[in-house]
């Protein structure tokens, strides 16, 4: 008898391919007509913000802000330490050079004034005594030499009596020979009497010399350390605006510390930071411009200072021709910047959407601005206002220049 066998209900194993098969071409069918804008995204043309991509004359300039600073900064330092004793003008006045700032006093000073003075008139009676001494000696010296000179003349007519007798025989010769050695004795000792006397008048040149050498320097020490009393008044060295003086009453202060500063308001200078993306190109001498109550003025880069920090690098602008009117220090300057010379180039007005694209790309709307769709650009230089394109768009285009942010990773919206 035959068996009759129940046939299985629901997918058999025979069956996967055919279903896997199946799936693969939905899902392929799928992505063919609905993948193409799969990527895309409907915003309200309300909400963007549209430019014409132009071409023109592109100012390569920057716009830095600067602060107006005195032209030169001179620092307030004793020469002389000391305690504080007065303070004669306070910060922010007008002073001249050669006005006194503040006094100092100092005890060590004018111990050293007392000792000077004393030793210095020491020094003047030793002088004295000494000039008078010399000048007795020099009076002994001439009176021995007179003396001398006496004696010699009477030796020697002793002396020729003794030979005229002795010619003619009147006196033994002994007496004779006596009288001519007396004469020749006095001779000799009358020549070293002259050298001792020579000697003696040179040593005393010499030691007068000396010690009025001395005493000079003994009254040029005591002049200074006067001129180093005179140091404890400190003294304004330029003429100016006392801008700091850090000093109070009773403070020791010692030789060299920085006490204030004095600002030079003949002159001005502006200080700006600029970002270091532009370090290369910021050079000494580049021009640049400025607008203050509805005029012009011109100002020139004098120094770069090659140290960067937090991004940013430090330059100092110098004017050239008029100044503004009431010109005060710590007022900002909004300054363009000119880094060349300008060219035709194709532009962007400046816009948001460089924030989260950094300049590779941008959205460009088609002819009947109801889409836009992501296209690659190059962007070169840029100025206050624009983005000059090197490589992506043509003039006449229209491009989306508001923020990405809700729908950068789309390739095209739909604009309603």
């Amino acid at each position: 008898m035959d068996i009759q066998i129940e046939k299985k209900k629901g997918i058999q194993r025979r069956h996967l391919p055919y279903v896997i098969g199946g799936a693969v071409i939905v899902v392929l069918l799928a992505w063919v007509l609905f993948g193409r804008y799969s990527s895309s995204m409907t915003v309200d043309g309300d909400s963007l913000n549209v430019a014409d991509v132009t071409f023109g004359k592109f100012n390569d300039f920057i716009r830095v802000n600067g602060q107006v600073q005195p032209i030169s900064v001179v620092q307030v330092s004793p020469e002389e330490s000391g305690i504080v004793q007065e303070k004669i003008v306070e910060e922010g006045a007008t002073v001249k050079k050669g006005d006194i700032l503040f006094r100092l006093s100092n005890s060590d000073l004018d111990i050293q004034i007392l000792n000077s003075e004393a030793e210095l008139a020491e020094k003047q009676n030793l002088l004295r005594n000494t000039q008078v001494t010399m000048q007795q000696d020099k009076l002994n010296n001439e009176m021995e030499r007179v003396q001398l000179d006496i004696d010699i003349r009477r030796k020697e007519r002793t002396f020729r009596q003794k030979e005229r007798l002795y010619d003619e025989k009147l006196i033994p010769r002994e007496e004779y020979i006596s009288a001519k050695e007396d004469y020749e004795l006095a001779l000799r000792s009358h020549d070293l009497v002259l050298q001792r006397l020579e000697q003696d008048s040179v040593y005393r040149t010499i030691q007068m010399k000396q010690m009025e050498d001395d005493l000079a320097n003994m009254r040029m020490n005591l002049s200074l350390i006067r001129d180093r009393k005179n140091k404890l008044e400190v003294r304004a060295p330029i003429d100016g605006e006392l801008g700091l003086l850090d000093v109070e009453l009773g403070q020791s202060i010692g030789t060299g510390a920085k006490a204030g500063q004095i600002n030079d308001l003949s002159d001005y200078k502006i200080e700006a930071q600029i970002d270091e993306h532009y370090i290369d190109r910021v050079t000494r001498g580049l021009p640049g411009t400025f607008e203050r109550q509805g005029m012009k003025f011109s100002v020139r880069v004098r120094k770069v200072f090659p140290e960067v920090r937090e991004g940013r690098f430090r330059t100092e602008l110098v004017f050239e021709g008029a100044r503004p009117d009431n010109i005060r220090s710590g007022q900002t300057y909004y300054i363009d910047l000119q880094l060349g010379e300008p060219t035709e180039s194709v532009m962007i007005p400046k816009g948001t959407f460089f924030q989260v694209t950094g300049g590779n790309w941008i959205f460009v709307l088609d002819k009947s601005g109801e889409r836009a769709y992501r296209r690659n650009i190059r962007i070169g230089r840029q100025n206050p206002q624009y983005y000059e394109v090197m490589e992506g768009l043509e003039a006449g285009e229209r491009v989306i220049v508001s923020g990405y942010e809700a729908f950068k990773d789309k390739d095209v919206l739909k604009i309603r």
